[in-house]
C-alpha cells in the first residue's frame, strides 16, 4: 500500500445516523437514490455505533449526532425515546456527561405537531426545518410522492414549533426561479418570524444529474440575489441571521484561515445508514454507488472498528485523493482560507473525481458569497471607491 495522506484525522464533531432511508416526500432536486425504502435502524446498531465512536481515538469530547438522510419522522415518536435512552446508557459506560452528545434533527416537518414537540422537548433534541420560503417556489419543488403540495403542512408544523417556543434553523434550497426573488424570501421569513436560515444551492449530486443554476447567467443572478439579501439584511439589524454571511464575517473579521473543513479531514465526520454501514467525510457519501470508485462504505458498524477502515484500499484511494484536492485549492484558489477546500462529494458529482479544484459548488457556496459580503463590508467602511 502506498504512503498515507498527511492530513490529521478527526477529531470527531459529527455522528450522522440514518433512521430510515424513507421519505414521505419527493423533492424534485434530492440526491438520494432510496427514498422509498422503508428500512428502519435497530437499536442495536445504534449502541454500536455509539460504542464504535466512543471507543476511537477520534472521540475527543462533545458532538453532535444529527438524524438525517431520509425523513426522520415517518419514524414513530417511541424510537426517538428509546434512542434517548440508549445515548444515555452508552454514555454512562463510558463515564462521560449527557450532555456530551447534543442531538438534532433535520426534517419536512410537515408532520409536526405537539406529540413531536413534547418528544423534541423530552428528548432535548434540536431541530432544523427543511422549506423553501414563499408557497409557490416551495410547492414547485417539494410535494409530496402523490404531487401534492405541501407548503401549508410545513407552516403548522413551524407553527407548533413557535407556539411551544422550540428554536429551529431553516435551510432552504436556492433553484433558478427563486434567484429574481431575494424580496419574496427576505419578506417571507421575517413574516413568519423565522429568523435563523441557511441557503443550499441546488446542486448536480447524486440523484440530481443537473441543477438548474448551470446556466449561463446562472452567477450573475446568484450574485444579485445576495447583494439584495445582504442590503435588506443590514438594513433590519436583528430580524434575519443568514448562515453564509455570517460565516464569512466572522472569517473576514478574525485572523484564522479554515486550513481544512469537516468534509476533507477523515472522521471529523462518521455516517451511518439504517444497515449499519459506514463512511466520512460527506454525508452525501454514503448513499450513492459509482462506476470507478464503486460505494463508499468504509465499514460496518457491527464488524469493526473505525480505526481499522483507514488502512483499507478503499479509504487510502479516497483519502488521498480528497487531500490532492485539498493540495490544489490551497495553492490555487484565493478563497482557501474561507473554505479549507471544500467538499470531496461535489468535487465527484461535477469532475467525476477528488483529486481537483474549483466547483460550481464552492462559487456559489463561498466565492460569489464572500465577493458579495467583502464589498458590502468595505462600503460600510467607507473603503469602497
Amino acid at each position: 500500500m502506498s504512503e498515507s495522506p498527511r492530513t490529521q484525522a478527526g477529531p470527531l464533531r459529527l455522528l450522522v445516523v440514518q433512521p430510515t432511508p424513507f421519505c414521505n416526500l419527493d423533492c424534485d432536486y434530492c440526491y438520494l437514490p432510496s427514498r422509498d425504502d422503508r428500512s428502519r435502524l435497530p437499536l442495536e446498531i445504534l449502541d454500536a455505533a455509539l460504542e464504535r465512536v466512543l471507543e476511537s481515538p477520534f472521540f475527543n469530547g462533545g458532538f453532535t449526532l444529527l438524524w438525517h438522510a431520509g425523513e426522520p419522522l415517518t419514524m414513530p415518536i417511541a424510537f426517538y425515546d428509546a434512542a434517548t435512552e440508549r445515548i444515555r446508557l452508552a454514555l454512562e459506560r463510558h463515564g462521560l456527561s449527557p450532555s456530551t452528545i447534543v442531538q438534532s434533527l433535520q426534517t419536512n416537518a410537515v408532520v409536526i405537531d405537539d406529540a413531536w414537540c413534547d418528544c423534541f422537548e423530552r428528548n432535548d433534541i434540536h431541530v432544523g426545518v427543511s422549506m423553501d420560503g414563499p408557497e409557490a417556489l416551495h410547492d414547485a419543488h417539494r410535494r409530496t410522492r402523490t404531487g401534492l403540495p405541501t407548503h401549508g403542512a410545513v407552516m403548522r408544523g413551524i407553527a407548533a414549533l413557535q407556539r411551544r417556543g422550540i428554536p429551529f434553523e431553516v435551510i432552504c434550497v436556492l433553484t433558478a426561479d427563486a434567484l429574481d426573488q431575494a424580496d419574496a424570501l427576505y419578506d417571507f421569513f421575517t413574516a413568519h418570524g423565522i429568523g435563523d436560515v441557511g441557503f443550499n444551492m441546488e446542486e448536480t449530486e447524486g440523484e440530481n444529474l443537473r441543477s438548474t443554476l448551470e446556466r449561463p447567467d446562472g452567477e450573475r443572478r446568484y450574485s444579485a440575489f445576495m447583494e439584495r439579501f445582504w442590503q435588506r439584511q443590514r438594513a433590519e439589524p436583528g430580524r434575519l441571521n443568514l448562515r453564509e454571511f455570517d460565516g464569512i464575517t466572522s472569517l473576514a473579521c478574525g485572523e484564522s484561515r479554515m486550513e481544512s473543513t469537516d468534509m476533507n479531514t477523515p472522521f471529523a465526520i462518521v455516517n451511518v445508514d439504517a444497515k449499519g454501514n459506514f463512511t466520512s467525510f460527506d454525508p452525501e457519501l454514503l448513499a450513492v454507488a459509482t462506476a470507478d470508485y464503486g460505494d463508499f462504505i468504509f465499514g460496518n458498524v457491527l464488524q469493526g472498528s473505525l480505526e481499522a477502515s483507514m488502512h483499507t484500499d478503499k479509504f487510502q484511494r479516497v483519502w488521498r485523493e480528497i487531500e490532492a484536492g485539498v493540495d490544489l485549492c490551497r495553492r490555487d484558489c484565493a478563497y482557501f482560507g474561507l473554505c479549507g477546500g471544500g467538499a470531496g462529494s461535489n468535487k465527484y458529482w461535477e469532475h467525476g473525481r477528488f483529486d481537483c479544484s474549483v466547483t460550481e459548488a464552492c462559487r456559489y457556496r463561498i466565492q460569489l458569497v464572500a465577493d458579495v459580503v467583502l464589498a458590502g463590508m468595505e462600503q460600510e467602511l467607507g473603503l469602497s471607491a
